[in-house]
């Protein structure tokens, strides 16, 4: 059964963040492996196993043409990618992600979730949203909500100032996306003002910059071209992430890539330094392209610089000194640091979950659309219904007529963009109007209404005044996935979901395996002189043959032979307590007697797995 619980998810280009809230305050929920984000990666195997996250990740290198990342820069487009010839959609790749961090909740809180807030960039259009929420759904989970990512940043930062009156700037520059949003936080009011952003600037293009930057030092000294080796672009990429990171507190970061290709001269090898002046030259252009959307939010809010109260930094690029540089100099001003860059939006994900709970009360979010929407009217121009930056949920409708005489249909052609030419900007939908009664052209009046949910997800529909024929349309963008299609992925994604735990099980029997036999063999050094020959030769039996299993990866022998040892290594705890030894002093006296290991208690030491001793 279902809990009632909500969660919060950052599904991020580079990393995913899932939180939710305990006793009033939003708190991280911890992956399978420990760790508090989760890579956005996905692999497939030559053996048909699918890996997402830090497993997907590891073997990038090894495994480039079939590991997938960034896949969020692709959501609401009709790329694929294909692997063993299946074809795979951004949103199902994105489903995996969200299976997994799913799966790792329920793992974490012992019980079934069903019900999420996911995050997106805020300059994410009608067809991404949609994309995100398709996602969410083929992972078996109801997405109640599409929040946008600084609008969470926000609430993150501000739940514990609702007595506060304040106008904050997030700046969110994760790994593939950008977003600059103002707030007005006024009593528990979290009014977006203006919205703007570029899906496509993100860490992964200073990573690019980096690898581009290493391909020509490495062609200018060994005359080889990297650029279509996938493995050595593979590791470049890696190389390039922790760069760019240590140049966040370092001077300068030392490359050193051994083997990284080879010629009929043998193993060529990558020798470099990468200085932070260097680097800030290489990533200058990138750095410069944020400060068109900042300064068009400003513009928008109708603000100047010195209005803003606070400054927010959310995603890991604001760690790159430049970047806060810039930001230091344009306001004249510090930013704030009280939120984690890398945790803020699910926090804040996880604040709106409990909002749409009723869990917590006297916080009301106004956010606002990205982009305008309108229809294609005469001479290919694009006419705004509802302006960007409009509070939502909103509505808004306007009058239009036929242009010719007699025309007894109309077709309505529904864009999202800020370019007065149609063409220029994105289509949503195309639908038609019939039956309107012949009549001379201009004559007709035909409504056509936009209702733009909570979510920023579109309505649209048209009605013939003087006939009261109508027609609306939720949104589908062109390159979506049906109903059907969504039902199929399900079905897929559960099936996976069983495969997945089959796949957590055999790697927490191989961790397992793997202490077992290092326990073993501590125990055996420590204490293998002191007892009878024969229980030392059991464990070192069963130890070898855990050993020769976890060499051949046989998930079914590891675990039925790990089973073998623990009853062994049972048997020696057993024998070393019970004073079984192998030679029996003559005389005890104080100086030559061997006492039984304490706990600090002063109790005999217990065995941490089931009654086998612990004897470090």
């Amino acid at each position: 059964m279902s809990s009632d619980r909500i969660i919060g998810i950052d599904l991020g280009t580079t990393n995913s963040c899932v939180a939710i809230m305990e006793v009033g305050k939003p708190v991280i929920i911890e992956n399978f492996e420990g760790a508090r984000t989760t890579p956005s990666v996905v692999a497939f195997t030559r053996a048909g196993e699918r890996l997402v996250g830090q497993v997907g990740k590891r073997q990038a290198v090894t495994n480039p043409a079939r590991t997938i990342q960034s896949i969020k820069r692709e959501m609401g487009t009709n790329y694929r990618v294909t692997i063993d010839g299946a074809s795979h959609s951004p949103e199902q790749i994105s489903a995996m992600i969200l299976q997994k961090l799913k799966a790792d909740t329920e793992a974490y809180l012992g019980e079934k979730i069903s019900r999420a807030v996911i995050t997106v960039p805020a300059y994410f259009n009608d067809s991404q949203r949609q994309a995100t929420r398709d996602a969410g759904q083929i992972a078996g989970l109801d997405v109640l909500r599409i929040i946008n990512e600084p609008t969470a940043s926000a609430l993150a930062y501000g739940l514990n100032r609702l007595d506060e009156h304040a106008t904050v700037l997030i700046f969110d520059l994760g790994g593939g996306t950008f977003d600059v949003s103002i707030l007005e936080i006024t009593d528990g009011v979290f009014e977006v003002k203006a919205t703007s952003g570029n899906n496509r600037l993100g860490g992964d293009d200073f990573d690019q910059s980096i690898i581009d930057w290493m391909v020509s030092e490495f062609n200018a000294s060994t005359g080889i071209d990297l650029s279509d080796d996938l493995m050595a672009i593979q590791r470049l990429k890696e190389t390039a992430e922790k760069t760019k990171i240590e140049l966040s507190t370092a001077m300068s970061s030392e490359i050193h890539l051994p083997f990284l290709t080879a010629d009929d001269g043998g193993p060529k090898h990558l020798e470099t330094v990468l200085s932070r002046t260097k680097f800030n030259e290489l990533t200058a252009h990138l750095v410069e392209a944020t400060l068109d959307p900042l300064r068009q939010a400003l513009d928008d809010a109708g603000l100047h610089n010195d209005k803003i109260d606070h400054i927010i930094l959310v995603g890991g690029s604001t760690r790159i000194p430049a970047v806060q540089d810039t930001i230091r100099r344009y306001f004249g001003k510090e930013p704030s640091k009280s939120v984690n860059p890398d945790e803020a939006v699910a926090l804040g994900a996880a604040i709106q979950a409990s909002i749409l709970a009723g869990d917590v009360q006297d916080v009301l979010l106004l956010d606002v659309i990205p982009l305008s929407l309108g229809i294609e009217t005469a001479g290919g121009l694009f006419t705004r219904v509802i302006e960007r930056n409009t509070t939502i949920p909103t509505s808004g409708t306007m009058p239009f007529t036929t242009t010719e005489d007699g025309q007894t249909s109309v077709e309505v052609h529904v864009l999202q963009g800020e370019r007065e030419i149609a063409a220029h900007n994105k289509s949503l939908a195309k639908f038609h109007l019939a039956g309107i009664p012949a009549a001379p052209r201009g004559v007709p009046k035909i409504e056509v209404t936009f209702d733009i949910d909570a979510d920023g997800i579109v309505h649209c529909s048209a009605r013939d005044y003087g006939s009261g024929i109508k027609h609306s349309v939720t949104i589908q963008r062109s390159t979506g996935l049906s109903p059907e299609e969504v039902e199929v992925f399900q079905k897929e994604a559960a099936e996976f979901a069983d495969a997945d735990k089959v796949l957590r099980e055999q790697i927490t029997n191989r961790v397992h395996a793997e202490a077992l036999c290092a326990e073993a063999e501590r125990t055996v050094q420590k204490y293998g002189e002191r007892v009878e020959k024969s229980f030392v030769d059991k464990v070192m039996r069963a130890l070898d043959l855990v050993k020769e299993a976890l060499a051949s990866d046989n998930p079914d022998e590891i675990k039925q032979l790990s089973a073998g040892l623990d009853v062994s290594l049972l048997d020696l705890g057993r024998a070393i307590h019970s004073g079984n030894r192998s030679v029996q002093p003559k005389k005890k006296t104080v100086e030559d007697s061997q006492p039984i290991e304490l706990g600090e208690s002063g109790q005999q030491a217990k065995g941490s797995n089931k009654e086998t001793a612990n004897f470090d």
